[in-house]
């Protein structure tokens, strides 16, 4: 009996340490603790009630250590973001907000069927704005998840800074694994770089308020540099045995047009004369694809650093721009 008493206790260690555990009596949280209240006199009790149930979750941390999935071709990556469903929602999206988007156009300079298609392409339309409580999330991985510990203990700070700015209780909100929040999932940094009260009710909520997040997303494109009217990238034929030399792997546009014609590639829409421009080649359902992306393609990466989302986050604008009724 008292071998299978010990045995369960064990058990129930093992359990904890599994299942989740709290930062009570972390010293990490403890040293970030006293960072908040000397950098920014932030009240020390109300940091440790945050701790004292802040939670570490195993889920959390398999999420992000799991080994990468294989890398998808641009054909099964825009299999998953542009489909009848998603392009029909954003149209009833952009209909109930159609206000909020077109003073979003006029204020920010960003169009419509972009910021659906952000908004879309990240949580469904808030559909999926996730479940963790950020604080578990960001404590989690800026505690005991040492690859990228800094950056994260750098979002915890953030987070508790935003929560005290906007009067939220930090053990109330929610996101994604790692921290990501609201219709258009930003990380705390950027909330409290970006986000706006677009509805003018004095308060920043992009998670139940899809107007304040309309306005974050634009605010967003016009900070990195959005082009209002100028154009994001198009398709592109190539010819001869050294269009290869013209795919570049930089985000940011370093080519000229002159250097990408000389080696074989034509663009179908034209690029103005003086504008950088960058060689994408892509695996597609048929083949290969070639694209040349300008700099409002590089300003989409700068909301998610690949690629690929960049280009569904545009196909799928173009997709709700289509599918949107024309005005009599």
């Amino acid at each position: 009996m008292r071998l299978l008493s010990a045995l369960g206790v064990s058990l129930c260690l093992s359990a904890s340490s599994v299942f989740g555990a709290d930062y009570s009596d972390s010293k990490e949280a403890q040293k970030l603790i006293d960072e908040m209240v000397q950098e920014h006199q932030y009240d020390r009790e109300t940091l440790e009630r945050v701790f004292d149930s802040a939670t570490r979750k195993q889920s959390i941390l398999d999420a992000i250590a799991r080994p990468a999935e294989r890398t998808k071709t641009w054909h099964e990556y825009r299999q998953i973001f542009i489909t009848p469903s998603r392009t029909k929602a954003g149209i009833a999206f952009w209909q109930q907000h159609a206000e909020a988007l077109a003073r979003a156009e006029k204020e920010f300079g960003v169009p419509p069927e972009m910021i659906v298609a952000i908004i879309g392409v990240e949580t469904f339309y808030g559909k999926h704005r996730g479940k963790f409580r950020v604080v578990d999330a960001l404590s989690t991985l800026g505690f005991d998840y040492p690859p990228r510990q800094t950056f994260f203990r750098k979002q915890l700070k953030e987070f508790l800074l935003l929560s005290r700015e906007q009067g939220f209780d930090p053990l109330d909100l929610t996101g994604s694994y790692a921290g990501a929040m609201g219709f258009p999932q930003f990380i705390p940094s950027s909330f409290r770089a970006y986000a706006v009260d677009f509805d003018g009710d004095g308060q920043i909520d992009i998670w139940n308020n899809p107007v304040d997040a309309i306005g974050s997303v634009a605010n967003y494109f016009r900070r990195h540099g959005w082009q209002q009217g100028a154009p994001v990238v198009t398709r592109a034929h190539v010819k001869g045995d050294q269009y290869g030399e013209g795919v570049s792997d930089s985000l940011k546009p370093g080519q000229t047009l002159d250097e990408l014609q000389a080696l074989g590639w034509e663009p179908l829409q034209v690029p103005a004369a003086d504008a950088s421009v960058r060689g994408i080649k892509l695996q597609g359902e048929h083949g290969s694809e070639f694209w040349v992306g300008m700099h409002n393609l590089y300003v989409i990466t700068r909301y998610n650093h690949s690629t690929l989302y960049a280009m569904a986050a545009f196909q799928l604008s173009e997709e709700l721009l289509d599918g949107m009724p024309k005005a009599l």
